[in-house]
């Protein structure tokens, strides 16, 4: 592999991570957001430079662009992750055994996080935010789309690291190439995990290629069913706000379900929208898409039961929400609807890792094996087992 090297130096300077305490950790995290405030116009120029490779008509556009008020967000994000409770060191279940050992399950980091990602040069930021909370060394591998920001957002971080006589090794940037990404997700002994995030062709690629371990974080094809017993006020802000307020982002709506009961009721619904989104009506060729623009599917349904059959063979289990006055439909809703996060009465953009008090989150995980829904610290440890005994044999 040409990029063992690369590999080879994150999995020493992981190591060096475990020698760093919690209050050292934090501290050099705000510095890291710090120097994302006092940097901004050099973060902003090199995102420009990936700005001006896309077509502003394109969805992926939201996604890459950074502004003055992102970057305090990434910024405010990348403080909270600093004063949360470290994720490590925690005793999960400890015993002792008729023989008298005892036995202590205790909370370590993963070692080496891979993450491949497009267009999103927020990620590297929070990523790196998390990973060094977490006491793990990251591997980042961007898209094209956001080569010069993902860039000078990694170099900003190893000036903050090389200031602090930290290892700059435990974050690391590979070319934006598919055969980097190939090489990644064969880098058995050096990764401890890959997370990719991005696109369905993405995810697919990386979970029928990687002989490292995944977490899949999936695409988002989402939706919203306003029951019979709707509130017509309640609907029509959720339904707005999940769809409108970006469309770009995995958790909006692409699936408004409607109870036949209440078709009359659309163009109320629908009317803080209008003139904004393209609407199409009960069109069986797009329920499995996820548009990642304003475009929007309606589809009517008979019965709370249609609503939760349509979304078990149309979703991806990402997020999906009821909007209903009636417990018993919503329960119902909740309880039989399978997806890592399921509202009552509020908009799926509320799926975030910062939006849940996590900090800020690394992915969202569709799969049931392991973490599910935002990943933020807990979900990037893991644990091992420690056993004190006193000469004891086994018979």
């Amino acid at each position: 592999m040409q990029l063992e090297e690369t590999f080879k130096q994150v999995k020493r300077a992981s190591k060096s991570l475990g020698l760093l305490s919690d209050s050292q950790r934090n501290e050099i995290l705000l510095a890291v957001a710090d120097a994302i405030i006092n940097n901004k116009e050099r973060i902003l120029k090199a995102n420009g430079e990936d700005l001006a490779k896309m077509d502003k008509a394109n969805p992926l556009y939201d996604r890459l662009q950074l502004t003055d008020s992102r970057l305090e967000g990434i910024a405010g994000d990348m403080r909270n992750v600093a004063t949360l409770p470290s994720p490590l060191g925690h005793i999960t279940k400890q015993k002792t055994l008729p023989n008298g050992l005892r036995l202590c399950r205790v909370s370590v980091p993963f070692g080496v996080i891979g993450m491949i990602y497009e267009a999103r040069p927020n990620v590297t930021f929070d990523v790196f935010s998390l990973c060094f909370k977490s006491g793990n060394a990251c591997v980042l591998k961007g898209g094209k789309d956001a080569d010069c920001s993902n860039r000078e957002e990694v170099a900003l971080i190893h000036e903050v690291l090389e200031k602090y006589n930290i290892s700059k090794d435990v974050v690391a940037l590979l070319p934006a190439t598919h055969e980097a990404t190939g090489e990644m997700l064969n880098a058995v002994g050096y990764i401890d995990l890959c997370i990719p995030r991005g696109g369905r062709k993405l995810i697919d690629f990386v979970r029928d290629t990687a002989r490292v371990p995944v977490i899949e974080t999936g695409a988002g094809v989402v939706h919203v069913y306003f029951d019979k017993d709707g509130d017509l006020e309640k609907g029509r802000a959720i339904i707005n706000n999940a769809k409108t307020r970006r469309v770009s982002v995995c958790n909006a709506l692409d699936t408004l379900l409607i109870h036949k009961d209440r078709e009359g009721d659309l163009n109320e619904l629908l009317a803080p929208m209008k003139g904004k989104v393209e609407l199409f009506f009960n069109d069986e060729n797009r329920y499995d898409t996820e548009f990642m623009d304003y475009k929007m599917n309606v589809v009517t349904v008979s019965s709370l039961e249609e609503a939760i059959d349509h979304i078990d063979r149309h979703g991806s289990g990402h997020s999906e929400a009821i909007v209903t006055e009636n417990e018993v439909a919503a329960r119902k809703f909740q309880q039989m609807v399978d997806a890592a996060c399921v509202y009552w009465n509020a908009p799926t953009s509320f799926t975030d890792g910062a939006q849940f008090g996590l900090g800020a989150e690394i992915g969202i995980s569709t799969q049931k094996l392991g973490p599910r829904g935002p990943m933020a610290l807990e979900e990037i440890c893991t644990y091992k087992w420690l056993i004190e005994g006193n000469g004891q044999t086994r018979p």
